[in-house]
């Protein structure tokens, strides 16, 4: 998945889009025991090993959706969500590429001023040394681990990037707008900024759909939290889509849906033997849940307990 992601926003990069937005799945060990795996590349590594049977991670870790099965909500996600993001930013850094040498990656979380919000910005520094940096961080004594809960509305600091760094708000709500807003104007049309999994649905409620709305009335809604004038501010700004891969449970079996910037939605559903996925359908807007259920029907796909009892053909 790593290379996948990093390698749309490279080609997006190089056809000059540099405001991009992805989704991706993370990396969770199913029964939530294995904390100490959160990378892709070190989930790789420990399959291949001769431990890892007796670990047992080889049928316990698994891309998942960044759904509601967190149990740790959007805190646990962050922890995920913050090894994946180094891991696509050293594979877009040219510097990895060229020489093999790993760019300085800074993560800053004074970005999110309540320290449990699960946001946070990362960014690249090439050319500097002294390894990774985390900023927003209490000492071990402090008792909680981010710092970011000392003082609300303390100024953010934003970087400056280089026309070859590259910088990520992950997991950025709409709280964090007004910063992106000014980062994307600031560092001009050169620099990489991405934004990975904003905690905005990409399908829309009632609020969503009203605030969208350019009167009064989608004003107030945004007020009350409809992510329309937030979508409006990103538009301006140049911000699309780049890569998405995400899922849910149809008919009782899991999906997943693949966006590239260059092709259409294609909707996959797992096969019953749990080793493949299998192309269901393909249009350009996204497939809503009604749309995937029909991708399924039109393939004569059974819902999953009916495959399970032998009442339908298997997938």
């Amino acid at each position: 998945m790593i290379t996948q992601t990093s390698l749309a926003m490279t080609q997006a990069l190089s056809a000059g889009k540099t405001r991009q937005i992805v989704r991706v799945l993370l990396p969770r060990d199913a029964a939530n025991d294995n904390f100490g795996i959160f990378q892709e590349a070190e989930v790789a590594d420990t399959l291949q090993s001769s431990n890892s049977k007796a670990l047992n991670i080889a049928d316990t870790t698994k891309l998942v959706p960044t759904d509601e099965s967190w149990q740790g909500g959007i805190m646990q996600l962050y922890r995920a969500a913050s090894p994946t993001t180094k891991d696509i930013l050293r594979s877009l850094c040219p510097t990895m590429t060229q020489t093999g040498v790993p760019p300085k990656i800074v993560e800053d979380r004074t970005i999110d001023e309540s320290g449990v919000d699960g946001v946070g910005l990362m960014y690249t520094q090439i050319g500097k040394g002294g390894g990774d940096e985390v900023k927003g961080e209490e000492d071990e004594e402090g008792g909680n681990m981010f710092s970011g809960a000392f003082g609300f509305g303390q100024s953010v600091s934003l970087p400056t990037l280089s026309g070859d760094d590259m910088c990520v708000f992950v997991q950025p709500n709409q709280e964090v707008v007004d910063s992106i807003e000014t980062l994307s104007a600031s560092a001009g049309s050169s620099p990489l900024i991405a934004l990975i999994n904003p905690q905005w649905r990409d399908v829309d409620d009632a609020l969503d759909s009203a605030s969208k709305n350019d009167n009064v009335f989608g004003a107030f809604a945004s007020f009350l939290g409809g992510k329309g004038s937030s979508l409006r501010k990103l538009d301006a700004l140049g911000y699309e889509v780049t890569y998405v891969l995400e899922g849910y449970v149809c008919k009782g079996g899991n999906i997943r849906l693949l966006k590239r910037f260059d092709s259409d939605w294609i909707a996959f559903a797992e096969n019953d033997a749990g080793d493949a996925w299998v192309k269901v359908g393909q249009q350009a807007k996204r497939p809503t849940y009604q749309d995937v259920e029909k991708f399924l029907d039109d393939k004569g796909v059974g819902y999953k307990y009916a495959r399970d009892l032998g009442m339908a053909p298997k997938l």
